[in-house]
């Protein structure tokens, strides 16, 4: 005699609740409405972005580059649009000293071909002395361009962490979108993931289920050790560095009281 185990359907500690297809199906069409609700409206908010007024700014400026200085016209490539995101520096501070909110968010724009598909150039900023950020930029295997804008004010340079639009007509050049913190989730396709898992992101200020693992600190998971486990450490990195070449673990974090 064949008997069904009458516990499937038991509670799980810590995870979502165990239901059959059909009850489960009821549920996530009633998110999805939601979903899609939050979609149009992300369609409207886009449409709003697209028209905002610009300022015009003189992009025959020069940025330090591999060439050496060049106008930041150059960045354009040719292109009428320019999306750039501009990375945090800490002057003097190992590759592992580096921002890992910026590391991250730069690791998940290495490749531009489809904005390029789309008449969209990319480019990478950062006030760093440009002989620490092309040996950061060889280290972490970049492919994107990167220059510097050290010593320069808004709206080349001023403040990092944004993600910044301009365009381009003829020679004269405008700012017309820049947007930092939350606004640069959108480019960290991994957040959007997280997102879609029973876990989430694994942080603290998250809405979960009182039996969910607790969560760390905002942006926990972009510094680990070696071995995985995110923390603060001495021997912690950026999470992109650790694919890398020669990123072992060091005891040396932030300012080195030296410059390269």
């Amino acid at each position: 005699m064949t008997t069904t185990p009458d516990d499937r359907t038991a509670a799980l500690p810590g995870r979502p609740p165990v239901v059959d297809p059909a009850t489960w199906q009821a549920a996530r069409d009633e998110l999805l409405v939601r979903e899609k609700a939050h979609t149009r409206e992300g369609d409207a908010i886009a449409a709003a972005r697209r028209r905002l007024p610009m300022v015009e700014f003189d992009a025959t400026v020069e940025v330090a580059g591999p060439r050496g200085p060049v106008p930041f016209l150059d960045l354009f490539q040719g292109r009428d649009e320019l999306v750039v995101y501009k990375h945090m520096w800490y002057d003097g501070a190992p590759h592992q000293g580096q921002c890992e909110g910026c590391t991250t968010t730069a690791w998940h724009l290495k490749d531009a071909v489809y904005l390029n598909a789309r008449g969209v150039s990319f480019a990478v900023v950062t006030t760093g002395r440009w002989e620490e950020v092309a040996s950061y930029v060889a280290f972490m295997g970049y492919t994107q361009p990167w220059y510097s804008v050290r010593g320069l004010e808004e709206p080349i340079g001023g403040g990092m962490g944004y993600i910044t639009c301009y365009l381009r007509d003829g020679d004269r050049t405008f700012l017309t979108y820049s947007t930092t913190g939350r606004g640069n989730e959108p480019v960290n396709g991994s957040l959007a993931l997280l997102d879609r898992t029973p876990y989430g992101r694994g942080e603290a200020w998250e809405d979960n289920p009182e039996d969910r693992p607790d969560g760390g600190a905002p942006c926990w998971s972009w510094r680990s050790d070696a071995d995985g486990n995110a923390t603060w450490g001495p021997t912690s990195r950026p999470v992109p560095q650790w694919p890398r070449p020669g990123a072992d673990p060091v005891e040396t974090l932030g300012r080195t009281g030296h410059h390269h």
